[in-house]
């Protein structure tokens, strides 16, 4: 058997370290700081993603013919071959159990003009009834869920998993149907607790 063959050793910061598989070798002492303690953890990592530039998104259901809403930049592509996207929902959001109940959903991803649309769904204790009266949009073909005017892209999915992590849950949604808005506009992005634009 080859000399460096071996095995990870996972590390107090949860890094892994490479240590070889002789029994009679010396296993790899941990390395690193301790963790942080948890609320100071907490701040830091939230200032440390929100540094990590994001599109912006709302994603829109309609169980039993009531709307539901929320803005969303923990949207992410997954796979080409299906066409999969993930969306994170918090589980005590009441989007959360609208959107598991119905299995169809949809996605706006916005362009600048869509600020005030992402502004309004992201204010909590909104109410439900009549939440996209003011919000210019139209019903998606597939989902029957509310597509936002102001957007630079359109998808309507299907929810093929739902992975509980944390305190949201990891939404993944197959595509079944998808639209582009018009070339040259510009697009709407979340960066330091900001809206931005691009493009």
């Amino acid at each position: 058997m080859p000399d460096d063959v071996g095995h990870a050793v996972p590390s107090a910061t949860g890094a892994l370290s490479w240590a070889p598989t002789d029994p009679g070798a010396q296993e790899a002492v941990p390395q690193g700081a301790a963790p942080q303690e948890d609320e100071r953890l907490r701040a830091d990592f939230r200032r440390a993603v929100g540094r990590f530039a994001t599109g912006v998104t709302v994603v829109s259901t309609c169980p039993r013919g009531v709307d539901h809403a929320m803005t969303a930049n923990a949207f992410t592509s997954v796979s080409l071959d299906p066409p999969l996207v993930l969306v994170c929902v918090e589980t005590q959001a009441r989007f959360h159990d609208a959107v598991l109940e119905s299995g169809r959903w949809a996605v706006s991803i916005l362009s600048a003009q869509g600020r005030p649309a992402a502004s309004w769904l992201a204010t909590r204790g909104r109410p439900v009834v009549g939440q996209l009266d003011g919000v210019p949009h139209r019903r998606g073909e597939y989902s029957g869920a509310a597509l936002v005017d102001a957007a630079v892209a359109w998808l309507e999915c299907r929810t093929q998993a739902v992975h509980p992590a944390g305190d949201h849950s990891i939404v993944v949604g197959e595509v079944v149907r998808a639209e582009l808005g018009g070339p040259g506009e510009r697009v709407l992005v979340y960066h330091t607790s900001a809206y931005r634009e691009l493009g």
